[in-house]
């Protein structure tokens, strides 16, 4: 389940006025389902967003979560899975591994911090680090406090300006790094480091048939997507429910009517070559990830020819050919293809692209 799609859940139950309970993975050993850093959250009636595994721990930290919700007070519990006995648990997942995870009641008359302000960074487009106090051992640290902190910022909660400041050097290491940690410091507390990386967003320049299930697709994933044609027909032809904002734009105002930097991904599929040249010049210089375009590598090198001296810049960027080579031959394949190939560039595994 996604990140996006735990957040919305959160900003809908909150409306109720109910305490939540927010589960965090602080530290993990051999096969698991999550990693250290991955959260979800329980609802009072016992639903919950996101999973901690594939589902089969979720009826116990459900009720568990129970009780965190009647005493307001966190608590860390250890699913150590690894013993071909895991019957003991009354599970016999069979996982083979063991998972430390971090229960926190979060409450309206708190304003359900800190998990609020993480969602509200999970919702932006600047990369943070939390730290999470997990065991206090003999610091004056306070179960459960949170420092929140970016490049030139920190909130925190249940600190004082010492503790903020004790916690400060571990979450800059944490963004500079890029990876979650879980750390016991000299005085014996344990402290979960964890990087907020903002939900990925996603820019469609064609609004074509084929870009229908490619849109949805990306939103049913977790990724935040925008859709601009200058074609009206096609936008009034509808299928973008899905998406974050579908917009009419003339091809050369692009640049002026949304913020291009914005942006982790751009698919340009217009179908129109004059129109994709104009995209491409305008998309030369961003700083997006991954920026691909629909077609063959002999439509990809034409494109970057016209486009002139400002192609050069893209060259070495441009995906064309997009998508993994899957075999690919309908809208929705191709869709699958592009989705797997952008996932991957996300997490930084190694994926087969069709050859340029």
């Amino acid at each position: 389940m996604s990140i996006r799609r735990t957040v919305q859940r959160f900003a809908e139950w909150r409306q109720h006025g109910d305490v939540l309970v927010l589960a965090t993975v602080y530290e993990t050993m051999g096969s698991t389902y999550s990693k250290a850093g991955h959260r979800s959250l329980i609802a009072a009636n016992g639903d919950y967003q996101g999973l901690v595994s594939g589902g089969c721990l979720e009826g116990d930290l459900a009720e568990r979560a129970s009780r965190i919700r009647e005493t307001r007070q966190a608590a860390a519990i250890t699913y150590d899975l690894r013993d071909e006995a895991d019957d003991l648990w009354g599970l016999g997942v069979g996982c083979n591994g063991l998972i430390r995870v971090f229960l926190q009641p979060l409450v309206p008359e708190q304003d359900y911090e800190p998990f609020a302000a993480i969602a509200r960074r999970l919702m932006g487009t600047e990369r943070a680090a939390v730290a999470t106090v997990i065991e206090p051992g003999g610091s004056p640290l306070a179960l459960g406090s949170t420092l929140i902190r970016t490049a030139d910022s920190s909130e925190s909660w249940d600190l004082d300006a010492a503790g903020a400041e004790r916690l400060a050097g571990g979450c800059d290491e944490a963004l500079r790094s890029g990876d979650s940690r879980y750390v016991d410091d000299d005085s014996g507390a344990g402290i979960l480091y964890s990087v907020l990386a903002p939900v990925p967003r996603l820019l469609v320049l064609g609004a074509g048939p084929d870009a229908v299930p490619l849109v949805r697709m990306a939103a049913e994933v977790g990724w935040l997507v925008t859709v601009a044609d200058h074609r009206p027909a096609y936008i009034d032809r509808g299928g973008f429910e899905a998406a974050e904002r579908v917009a009419t734009i003339d091809p050369p105002a692009l640049g002026r009517e949304i913020d291009l930097e914005t942006f982790d991904a751009v698919i340009v599929m217009s179908h129109h070559l004059a129109t994709d040249r104009t995209y491409l010049a305008q998309l030369a210089t961003i700083g997006a990830g991954y920026v691909g375009v629909l077609g063959p590598p002999a439509r990809k090198a034409r494109l970057l020819e016209e486009v002139g001296a400002v192609g050069e810049k893209l060259r070495p960027r441009l995906k064309g050919p997009v998508g993994l080579d899957i075999g690919a031959d309908s809208p929705e394949s191709i869709a699958v293809s592009i989705l797997a190939e952008l996932q991957a560039g996300r997490s930084g595994a190694v994926a087969e692209s069709p050859a340029d």
